[in-house]
């Protein structure tokens, strides 16, 4: 991975440009605005171009009353904003991000039009969430100047950015990134070009493990009371209810197509059938335990609390073992990015390598035909650097 130099952009508040302005990229906009950049804008939704002013000033407002931010502040920031309604009017900024739709094909073909019509030494970055930034910048003439930016939702809320270079991102790109990121007001860690990055990889076992015990006949009530009594904020199955069983299946398969279809990555039949049937959560009304509430923690919570943070401790150790990521990385990201209470190598200090990987070989030992080799420990975890 390239090495990021300790060096400043050209100009104290580049101009940053932003293509996408949906919740995401709304946010995104809202984020640089706030911190004081001036922010180019556009969308090739004409309906969505013509709602943003208003949907940046509710945004805003709402800080207002809640008595975070001034009037004054919210009027200022507002007017740093400029709309335009075609790539080429974005040739001011020195940083353009897109937040269009997560599509291989049309993130490419934006970063295509956008190196035609703007100066050499704009840089690019995707919000991409799970794409490779890599194979995003084939095929450019100047692949050197695109790099990965994952926001994560609400962007003006949420403190995490990965920032990811691809083989051939330049030092100066990322030094531009990371500056820019950091004048923001963002915590940035640097992140491999490989599937799901950090965060979404390593917080898939918080979501598939629950399944894993839905499968068993263990209830979503008692999996998501037991994770909040020890410690977290919400469970792994309301929080697909809170994010979507649709997106979460989305990001579920592509993983499990990216890693080689790897059992620990396995596509779980029940969250296929809550999509089928509509059951996407909050957003439908209905999902694995919206809109029931959470009764009292089981009698063992103790034991599916172990059992999900086992498997978040052997991924995080597989990330970990394949390089250009540390420890401490690795568990701000997942700390900030999934609001967690502590990150994975933190959990594992907590229980010890030697517990952990028995309630890995147990879980192994058990493990039904299409979940086979799900729980076999990296070989980090054996290390005595982690043990």
């Amino acid at each position: 991975m390239t090495k990021i130099a300790p060096l400043q952009p050209k100009n104290p508040k580049p101009v940053i440009g932003v293509v996408g302005l949906g919740t995401m990229g709304l946010g995104i906009a809202q984020v640089f605005l706030m911190a004081g950049f001036r922010v180019i804008a556009t969308d090739g939704y004409a309906p969505l171009l013509t709602t943003t002013p208003m949907r940046l000033a509710a945004s805003l407002d709402a800080r207002v009353q809640a008595g975070k931010l001034t009037q004054d502040a919210c009027n200022t920031a507002l007017r740093r904003l400029r709309l335009v309604d075609s790539l080429d009017e974005l040739l001011r900024a020195e940083l353009v991000i897109e937040a269009i739709t997560e599509d291989l094909a049309a993130k490419s073909q934006l970063l295509a039009a956008l190196e035609n019509v703007l100066a050499p030494s704009t840089v690019f970055a995707t919000n991409t969430s799970s794409l490779s930034v890599a194979a995003l910048a084939e095929g450019l003439f100047r692949p050197d100047r695109v790099l990965g930016m994952h926001f994560f939702n609400p962007a003006p809320a949420m403190k995490l950015v990965e920032l990811v270079g691809h083989a051939g991102t330049s030092g100066a790109a990322l030094q531009l990134g990371r500056a820019v990121l950091e004048d923001a007001g963002k915590v940035v860690i640097v992140a491999p070009d490989r599937p799901g990055f950090i965060v979404n990889r390593c917080a898939r076992p918080f979501y598939g493990e629950a399944l894993a015990m839905l499968e068993e006949g263990i209830s979503a009530a008692d999996i998501d009371a037991a994770m909040l009594a020890h410690g977290y904020k919400i469970g792994p199955l309301s929080l697909i209810d809170l994010i979507g069983a649709d997106i979460n299946l989305a990001a579920t398969e592509g993983l499990f197509a990216a890693m080689g279809k790897h059992p620990r990555y396995h596509v779980f039949d029940t969250m296929r059938d809550h999509v089928a049937r509509g059951d996407l959560g909050r957003k439908t009304g209905r999902g694995f335990v919206y809109p029931a509430k959470l009764g009292p923690a089981p009698a063992n919570a103790a034991d599916i609390a172990l059992r999900i943070e086992a498997v978040l401790i052997n991924e995080a150790a597989s990330l970990l073992a394949e390089g250009d990521v540390g420890q401490d990385s690795i568990d701000t990201a997942v700390m900030l990015g999934m609001n967690f209470p502590r990150g994975p190598f933190a959990a594992l200090r907590a229980h010890g390598a030697v517990h952990i990987l028995g309630a890995l070989a147990a879980l192994e030992a058990r493990a039904p035909a299409h979940l086979k080799g799900r729980y076999v420990p990296s070989h980090a975890l054996t290390e005595p650097a982690l043990s």
